[in-house]
């Protein structure tokens, strides 16, 4: 940003930057004159920066207006569109078809126009490609009421002081997000539950029927050679949904968005996002009853964290999550620990949204430089070089809105 780009791309800018971060960076690219260009599975940072959406879905690029809430009534009204579209290319070909069936076949211009519109619509026959809607319905052991108990925790790591006296009694179904500033400790707070980090001092008892899952940050090694249906057959051939019905691997990688074509692919060939969601299905496959997830909205598609918030608004476990993605948090927590460093945590029950508005109205306001100076005083600036970016910005600028 101090090199004053006309044009920034950015891949995941929300990645790893803690929600003060985040708040700094969408006032500055609201008030930023030049054109911005991001991938993001953050929905509110879209909402925040964006006045145009590109979706690439199913091999199209489609464009929206405006921001993710206009996205997705846009993108709902043109599915509904395109299926209006369809039952009437349906209605035609069986009308079409049944004239093909029934003609002479008589050498006729007029008829081999028919016959050539009638070959191009049977070729552009088939279903119209949306996003399904799709549910992962999986059984879980049976939680006893003593699920995760912490008791005058301290804990120090690295000279850095974590927890100072916390307490904490986990329940079945509760839903507890961890957020706060990067380096106040919330990952090494999420270690001590799952036993990877002992306290200094204090107790943490999990419970005799707890079954713990913890994605974490950083993917566990996953054989490269190894093919997809294979790394998940390894844990198990079929698990047992809610209602007692027994559902195979293949139909959860299909309920995960891994189509049948990709059962079959080897690990190498997936991209990070798609290694880091079978990761998650493998751990959900295990059919925990208490989740930990450390910062899971990273590298995930929007597609994919819709089936995840969808599962864990149905899971009857105890899910504690570490995020920075407000939306996320918004979907899946109601209570709120916020850890500002030096061992002080801030409980808040409610939404992460809930939270940010208290914490606006008792803050002064984000400041945002209105241009950053990064030229050096003993640096003349040549008017040449100001009329050559000048230009370059005005061309620039009509090719965007182009």
């Amino acid at each position: 940003m101090i090199q004053e780009p006309d044009l920034l791309i950015l891949d995941e800018p929300t990645n790893h930057l803690d929600f003060d971060s985040i708040a700094w960076l969408e006032k500055y690219l609201a008030n930023y004159k030049g054109a911005v260009l991001t991938v993001t599975h953050d929905r509110y940072f879209l909402d925040a920066v964006t006045t145009r959406i590109f979706e690439l879905s199913f091999g199209k690029l489609y464009v929206y207006k405006g921001n993710y809430q206009d996205y997705v009534v846009g993108k709902a009204e043109r599915v509904e569109q395109e299926k209006v579209a369809d039952h009437k290319k349906q209605q035609l070909y069986k009308k079409e078809l049944q004239w093909m069936r029934k003609s002479a076949r008589a050498r006729t211009t007029k008829q081999k126009g028919r016959e050539n519109a009638f070959a191009q619509l049977e070729n552009e026959m088939g279903p119209v490609a949306v996003d399904e809607d799709v549910q992962v319905n999986l059984g879980q052991q049976r939680l006893g009421k003593k699920v995760v108990v912490i008791e005058d925790a301290k804990l120090q790591f690295n000279d850095k002081i974590i927890l100072d006296g916390f307490d904490l009694r986990v329940s079945a179904g509760d839903r507890i997000g961890i957020t706060g500033a990067n380096g106040a400790g919330k990952s090494t707070f999420l270690n001590a539950i799952a036993g990877k980090q002992p306290l200094t001092s204090g107790l943490i008892q999990l419970g005799e029927t707890v079954k713990m899952a913890y994605y974490t940050q950083m993917t566990e090694a996953i054989p490269d050679d190894k093919r997809v249906i294979a790394y998940l057959s390894d844990v198990a051939e079929s698990v047992i949904d809610k209602e007692g019905n027994r559902v195979s691997v293949s139909e959860l990688l299909e309920q995960f968005l891994f189509p049948s074509f990709m059962h079959g692919t080897l690990i190498r060939k997936l991209s990070g996002g798609e290694k880091r969601r079978l990761y998650l299905l493998k751990l959900l496959l295990q059919q925990p009853n208490v989740l930990l997830l450390d910062e899971p909205t990273n590298d995930l598609d929007i597609g994919t964290l819709t089936v995840l918030e969808d599962f864990l608004s149905h899971f009857a476990g105890a899910v504690i999550t570490v995020s920075h993605d407000r939306y996320f948090l918004d979907k899946v927590a109601d209570k709120l620990f916020i850890f500002k460093g030096a061992g002080k945590i801030e409980r808040f029950d409610g939404l992460f949204s809930q939270y940010l508005t208290t914490e606006t109205q008792s803050e002064p306001s984000v400041k945002i430089p209105k241009k950053i100076n990064h030229e050096t005083p003993t640096t003349p600036v040549k008017k040449s070089s100001l009329t050559t970016k000048r230009r370059n910005g005005q061309r620039l600028k009509m090719i965007l809105n182009s």
